[in-house]
């Protein structure tokens, strides 16, 4: 299976640490002998060669600082749609930085690469958020796979448990904890902590940026529940159309309102039916404490599922991270090429 990389930061450098770890595993269990043909990125450069290139020496080379253009010889000279061209490779890696305005430079990426009959990965939530259908439309035509497991929960597999394990269900409502890092300070002021010094601290924890809007004014969310609305309910709707709200404006005397009454405030997205008509939104709601998403804390997330075969199913696992979104990535990859 010959691997093209498109990004190569923290998800990127995540899936190759688990390609070398689990290389054996691949080859054993589901026939699987990935080759990297190809890795770009915007900052640390891109490198070519189709037979085959050393992901530990690629992976020292970032963490050194050094640029991955010195590992190829000849040098590739081009951006990443010119080594999307160039690559004879089975499947694109797509885990670019998120633009959730424009989904680019993602979208285009994703698009040569169906043209070219690669199949698709990708962990970026903006192409999927405004362009799914047309995507999708594309990779059936071309009879390859567009995956993206990771874009919402990072590696824990809601889109697999829906898509696989819950086929033949009516879904009716998926609704949940989408952020970890807007979790994570809710968490914190619960305990009593002001809202600026849980921010704070989920910053120096690395769950928050240092401009932490997509997070705290729930955009975040809003484009994964517009990812579910599209993809389990054919929802055409983009996200800001939907009403959000984020957490900006709980104060503590609110929270401790809320646990007087037995509640805790989450930030919950939400995707629903209204007869024929698919609803979504983002905003902090008092949830029971009798209800499963109420007892995720931290920077966990959960997700309820409302089916007319089972009733309601929650699953909760990790939202973020390093290695749970590169296992994203490899969940999606063993699904195109496992012989087993």
């Amino acid at each position: 299976m010959r691997l093209l990389f498109v990004g190569f930061g923290t998800v990127g450098q995540g899936l190759a640490e688990l390609l070398i770890e689990k290389k054996a595993l691949l080859a054993r269990q589901y026939g699987i002998t990935p080759i990297v043909v190809g890795i770009s990125d915007m900052l640390k450069g891109t490198v070519y060669n189709p037979k085959g290139i050393d992901l530990k020496k690629a992976l020292a080379a970032v963490k050194s600082g050094k640029s991955l253009t010195e590992l190829g010889k000849p040098k590739f000279e081009g951006d990443a749609l010119a080594l999307i061209q160039k690559a004879k490779s089975d499947v694109l890696l797509e885990a670019t930085y998120t633009d959730i305005k424009t989904g680019e430079p993602a979208t285009s990426h994703i698009r040569a690469a169906l043209q070219k009959r690669m199949h698709v990965v990708t962990t970026n939530k903006g192409p999927l958020a405004l362009h799914y259908p047309k995507l999708k439309r594309l990779a059936d035509k071309q009879k390859v796979k567009f995956l993206f497991e990771g874009t919402v929960m990072s590696g824990t597999p809601l889109i697999n448990l829906i898509r696989e394990t819950l086929a033949g269900s009516t879904i009716t409502q998926i609704r949940g904890i989408l952020n970890g890092t807007t979790n994570y300070i809710l968490t914190r002021m619960e305990e009593g902590l002001p809202y600026a010094d849980a921010l704070k601290q989920a910053q120096e924890l690395g769950y928050a940026e240092a401009v932490p809007d997509a997070d705290v004014l729930g955009w975040d969310a809003l484009a994964k529940v517009t990812i579910l609305a599209k993809v389990f309910f054919g929802a055409t709707s983009n996200p800001f159309d939907y009403p959000c709200e984020g957490i900006t404006g709980i104060t503590p005397e609110a929270i401790t309102e809320a646990k007087a009454a037995g509640k805790r405030y989450k930030l919950i997205g939400r995707i629903w039916r209204e007869g024929k008509d698919v609803k979504a939104a983002v905003a902090p709601e008092q949830v029971d404490l009798t209800h499963p998403l109420a007892g995720v804390s931290g920077a966990t997330n959960a997700v309820t599922i409302t089916t007319d075969t089972l009733g309601d199913v929650t699953i909760v696992g990790s939202g973020a991270g390093r290695v749970p979104t590169g296992f994203s990535m490899l969940i999606d990859l063993i699904r195109i090429g496992a012989k087993r």
